[in-house]
């Protein structure tokens, strides 16, 4: 091996390692233990204690300092009524509960489709507590891709789907990612959303979806570079392709992609489907 791809190997494990801590974060993705959307008339729900409610436009939860609920901003008892107000596709963890220091099990208030709803995040969910790495194919150095970025004028908004099929999303498109896979005789034009620091990144199929991997996967590019004559490029490495939460939790509400991206062809890279303990 040439102390070039050794180097690129070792970056790769150096992601990966990053990527399974992060994943392994205490009230992290791998803890969603419910998804429900919350009613105009106070209610009990499931898995979490108090009273829970909204009016449109703010979310309410009643609950006696008995129950143990505190707010994970201040640490301060729930013993009564508190409110909280989000816009639509923002999320707070809110309250939490249980366990010897009372913060076993986090709720998340979330607005999706302009409906307000609770996550309810367990840190002693096996999903979790078994939990030893995502499974991944081998490095392959064939399909870190060159690729040009042809940026739109501004954003375009299309609507897609998620995983969950109550809530619609939005995909808000830069511009598009153009590249030839290794074997194959034509090219590919995907969409790409625009990240922090003009990171972008494209949510993809694929045809190893539904086999060895999830149904839909993701991997993102640093910023383009742009040439003194103004073209864009990218590198598109899909050694670095991930699951979306939704991989992980039939709780998450992550975007599917655009009708467009689509690629016929194995992308035997990246992220495999994980397996979840019971």
């Amino acid at each position: 091996m040439s102390t070039a791809a050794a180097a690129q190997l070792e970056r790769w494990q150096r992601f990966r390692t990053n990527r399974n801590k992060a994943l392994a974060a205490r009230h992290g993705w791998l803890t969603l233990t419910s998804f429900q959307w919350l009613e105009s008339v106070p209610a009990a729900v499931d898995l979490a204690p108090g009273l829970w409610s909204t009016d449109g436009t703010t979310a309410v939860l009643t609950a006696a300092v008995q129950a143990g609920l505190t707010l994970v901003a201040t640490g301060e008892p729930v013993d009564g009524t508190v409110t909280a107000a989000l816009a639509d596709e923002e999320s707070l963890m809110w309250v939490q509960f249980g366990g010897a220091d009372g913060q076993q099990v986090v709720v998340e208030l979330a607005v999706r489709a302009d409906r307000y709803a609770i996550r309810t995040r367990d840190s002693a969910s096996p999903v979790l507590t078994e939990f030893d790495g995502v499974p991944t194919f081998d490095y392959n150095p064939h399909l870190v891709i060159d690729a040009t970025y042809e940026p739109y004028p501004g954003p375009v908004a299309i609507p897609i789907g998620t995983a969950n099929p109550l809530v619609d999303g939005v995909h808000y498109s830069v511009g598009e990612v153009v590249f030839r896979l290794p074997g194959v005789d034509h090219e590919y034009r995907l969409h790409a959303e625009e990240e922090k620091l003009g990171a972008l990144t494209v949510t993809f199929h694929d045809g190893t979806n539904g086999d060895s991997t999830d149904e839909w996967r993701k991997v993102s590019t640093p910023r383009p570079r742009v040439d003194a004559a103004g073209n864009a490029t990218v590198v598109l490495d899909f050694n670095r392709a991930i699951n979306y939460p939704s991989a992980f939790s039939p709780f998450g509400t992550c975007p599917m992609p655009v009708k467009n991206n689509s690629l016929d062809a194995k992308i035997e890279a990246g992220e495999k489907q994980p397996t979840l303990a019971d």
